[in-house]
C-alpha cells in the first residue's frame, strides 16, 4: 500500500469497467459514451479513473470548467472534451488552445467569447433550457431557432452541437416520465426546425445516466454517464436494470482498543454514556476526511464482517465505535467506512442528503489508490 496507512480510499477498476459495460447494454445504435469526470472524477481521482476510462476508449469527457479540462489533457486525454459550466471570456483562447469544447449559455455569452478570441475559433454546444431552469436558451422553439442561428453566425465560434439535461429522469412517477418525455420533445423539436432552417448540428444530446437506462433513444449522440460510473444511484429509491458496483471503498484503522464502563460518557458534548460495559475502539478517520458528522450516534462501520455502531460525536480525525460484537479486535485492525455493504447512498439517507455529495466530499488528504 503506497499510502499513509491511517485513512483511504480504494478505487476499483474493475468496477468501473463493469458498470460501463451493464450501462452499454441499455443504449441504441449510434449513442456514445460521454463520462462525467468532473469534481475529480466524483471524489474518485481523475489520475485514477481517466487513464482506465482511456484503455476502456472512451473518446468523449465532460468536466466542470476549464482548469479540470486542462488537467486532462495534461493527463494525456486526446479525446473529446466538453466543459459543462463556466469560463470566462478572457480564457477564450485557453479553450482554443486545448481544443476544449465549450458549453454556451446564450448569444451575449458566445458574442463575448467570440469578441475574446485572437488565436482561431471557440468550439460550442449551446445548451438549451428544456425544464431544467439552470442554463440555456429558454425561449420557445422559433426564438431559440433565431438565437442558435445568431451565435453561429459569430466570427470566431464553431457550433458543433447542442444539449439539454434532465430534471427528473432519475423517477418512475408518471409525472416526471411526461416531464422528461416533454424535454426530449423540445430539444427534438429545435433540432427538427434548425434542419428546415438548413442548419445540422453533428452532436446533439441529452441523456444523463437515469436517461440513459430509463430513456434511452437513438436521437442524443451522447450519454453522459456519471453517477452510474461510480456505482451509485441517480435515485436509490428508483430500481436500475442492474445493480451499479460501488467503485470507493473509504478505509480507515483502528488506533486503540479499551474498555469502558457502564456510565462511561464518550467524545464531544457527552451525547453517548455507556448503559454497560463496552469494548470501544478509536478509529482513525473524521468529518475533516470528509466522513460525516451528522452519523454521530447512529452511523456503523464494518471491522472484520461485523457491523460496529459509532458512539459519540464524530471528530475532525478521529471517532469510537462499540466493537463489543468482536473477540479479537486490535489496533491496525482495518475499518470500512463504507463501500459495497455500506454504500454511500445508505450512508446518504442517514444524514438526509445525495450518494454525490457523500464521495465528493471525501477529502483531498485522504489518500486515492487502486484496490488491489
Amino acid at each position: 500500500m503506497n499510502c499513509l496507512r491511517r485513512c483511504w480510499a480504494e478505487i476499483d477498476l474493475d468496477n468501473i469497467s463493469y458498470n460501463i459495460g451493464q450501462y452499454r447494454r441499455y443504449l441504441k445504435d449510434g449513442t456514445e459514451l460521454l463520462c462525467v469526470v468532473k469534481a475529480n472524477c466524483y471524489g474518485h481521482s481523475e489520475a485514477i479513473v481517466v487513464p482506465h476510462l482511456e484503455k476502456l476508449g472512451i473518446k468523449w469527457y465532460a468536466v466542470s470548467n476549464l482548469i479540470e479540462a486542462e488537467h486532462l489533457r495534461s493527463l494525456g486525454v486526446k479525446g473529446e472534451i466538453l466543459i459543462l459550466g463556466y469560463t470566462p471570456e478572457e480564457n477564450a483562447d485557453d479553450l482554443i488552445r486545448f481544443n476544449i469544447i465549450q458549453a454556451c449559455t446564450e448569444f451575449a455569452y458566445a458574442e463575448k467569447l467570440s469578441r475574446s478570441a485572437k488565436a482561431g475559433k471557440v468550439r460550442m454546444h449551446i445548451a438549451i433550457d428544456t425544464g431544467m431552469t439552470r442554463i440555456g436558451l429558454h425561449s420557445d422553439t422559433a426564438a431559440n431557432a433565431d438565437e442558435v442561428e445568431k451565435i453561429m453566425a459569430l466570427e470566431n465560434v464553431q457550433v458543433e452541437g447542442m444539449f439539454t439535461h434532465y430534471a427528473v429522469a432519475d423517477s418512475d412517477e408518471e409525472s416526471c416520465n411526461e416531464y422528461t418525455k416533454a424535454q426530449t420533445d423540445k430539444i427534438l423539436a429545435l433540432d427538427d426546425e434548425l434542419k428546415r432552417r438548413g442548419i445540422s448540428l453533428s452532436c446533439v444530446h441529452f441523456l444523463n445516466s437515469a436517461g440513459g437506462v430509463y430513456h434511452s433513444n437513438e436521437a442524443s449522440a451522447l450519454a453522459r454517464l456519471g453517477i452510474i460510473l461510480y456505482g451509485l444511484y441517480p435515485d436509490p429509491a428508483t430500481a436500475l436494470p442492474f445493480e451499479p458496483k460501488p467503485v470507493m471503498t473509504l478505509k480507515a484503522v483502528i488506533s486503540q482498543v479499551k474498555f469502558i464502563e457502564a456510565g462511561t460518557t464518550v467524545s464531544y458534548g457527552r451525547t453517548f454514556t455507556a448503559d454497560r460495559r463496552i469494548k470501544l475502539a478509536t478509529v482513525t478517520a473524521g468529518y475533516a476526511d470528509g466522513f460525516p458528522r451528522a452519523l454521530s450516534n447512529k452511523g456503523e462501520i464494518i471491522i472484520k464482517g461485523v457491523r460496529c455502531p459509532i458512539v459519540g460525536r464524530i471528530c475532525m480525525d478521529q471517532f469510537m465505535c462499540d466493537v463489543s460484537a468482536l473477540d479479537d479486535v486490535q489496533e491496525g485492525d482495518v475499518a470500512t467506512l463504507f463501500g459495497s455493504e455500506i454504500t454511500a447512498d445508505d450512508i446518504a439517507k442517514q444524514v438526509g442528503t445525495i450518494g454525490y455529495e457523500i464521495v465528493c466530499g471525501i477529502a483531498e488528504r485522504v489518500p486515492r489508490i487502486i484496490a488491489e
